[in-house]
């Protein structure tokens, strides 16, 4: 009976951690919804920059009545705050974008994001990859360019927001790797607060200055400062979710239930702005998400065959 329990508890939580990413997926998009509400009376880049103040605060509270507030200090606080400044980046590209576009259209593109980290990853972190990778990199794109095509026309350079979203999210990752088992998950989500404030204050004051329209902060009333405050806590909430994910379960298990959040935004869209995809978009996701499955697919097989060539190097145990 031992024994059969034992080989069912990796089972239990590698289901445990696919639930943690549903949840996760099913909630992000609602942050979305949020800003795109909020789009309409504030700039993006101010949304952007009362999302990370939130998160920020939300972790500065979690830490004072849990762990204390030692659980938010970095090891080393400039490559964290780096990492911030990349999410702080993509989450302002990607509210812009999503003033115009809709939220399912934005999180389509903006899921080409595996191919670019898996090109980043060959060039910054010397990861060899094959040609059954690069063709599912490219299929990829191609993919990206079906939705951007039409979008394009409609919205103009807007449509190609969420590719600089996707590239900065990338870089993110990469730093992330970099920084693997540096820091407690507080400290993940306050140093990335902190970096966005950082990087997206002093951009609202002198495009202020400068007259720019998106830069301009606008006082936000009680619904909006609501709003915001929701925002930061769903991204402090679901990250939460995604890291518990992580650490219950495999990536290459998680990475497919990634696409999840195309669903729930296509039905959150569709709800709240009566958006709903058209069928040569459909084709373009379609392409997407299947290169990304694939990209998962190799990787889980990569790292099978590193695991197993180490083992073999380190011959059996004395």
């Amino acid at each position: 009976m031992t024994s059969t329990a034992n080989a069912g508890a990796p089972d239990a939580s590698a289901m445990r951690g696919i639930m943690l990413m549903s949840g996760a997926m099913l909630l992000v998009p609602m942050m979305d919804i949020c800003a795109k509400y909020l789009s309409s009376s504030l700039p993006p880049l101010q949304i952007a920059f009362g999302r990370f103040a939130f998160q920020m605060l939300f972790a500065l509270l979690t830490a004072a009545v849990g762990p204390g507030l030692a659980s938010l200090r970095a090891p080393r606080l400039w490559p964290h705050l780096l990492r911030g400044f990349f999410l702080a980046g993509a989450s302002a590209l990607f509210f812009s974008a999503l003033k115009t576009m809709p939220v399912a259209d934005a999180i389509a593109i903006f899921f080409v994001e595996p191919m670019i980290l898996t090109i980043l990853s060959a060039l910054f972190l010397r990861e060899t990859v094959g040609i059954r990778r690069w063709a599912a990199v490219l299929v990829g794109l191609v993919g990206a360019m079906i939705i951007i095509r039409p979008g394009f026309a409609t919205f103009g350079v807007t449509a190609l927001l969420p590719l600089g979203t996707a590239f900065l999210f990338a870089l993110y990752l990469v730093v992330t790797r970099r920084l693997s088992g540096e820091g407690s998950m507080l400290c993940v989500q306050f140093t990335a607060g902190l970096g966005g404030c950082l990087l997206l204050g002093p951009l609202l004051v002198f495009g202020g200055l400068a007259g720019f329209d998106d830069f301009v902060p606008v006082a936000p009333k009680v619904p909006g400062l609501a709003l915001l405050a929701i925002i930061g806590a769903i991204s402090f909430f679901a990250h939460g979710l995604i890291v518990k994910a992580f650490a219950a379960a495999p990536a290459s298990v998680l990475a497919p239930f990634n696409y999840l959040e195309i669903v729930s935004a296509t039905l959150f869209g569709y709800l709240v702005f009566g958006d709903f995809p058209d069928g040569v978009t459909w084709i373009g996701i379609a392409l997407i998400v299947g290169s990304g499955i694939y990209i998962a697919h190799r990787e889980h097989r990569r790292s099978r065959t590193d695991l197993a060539a180490r083992a073999t190097r380190a011959g059996p145990p004395d």
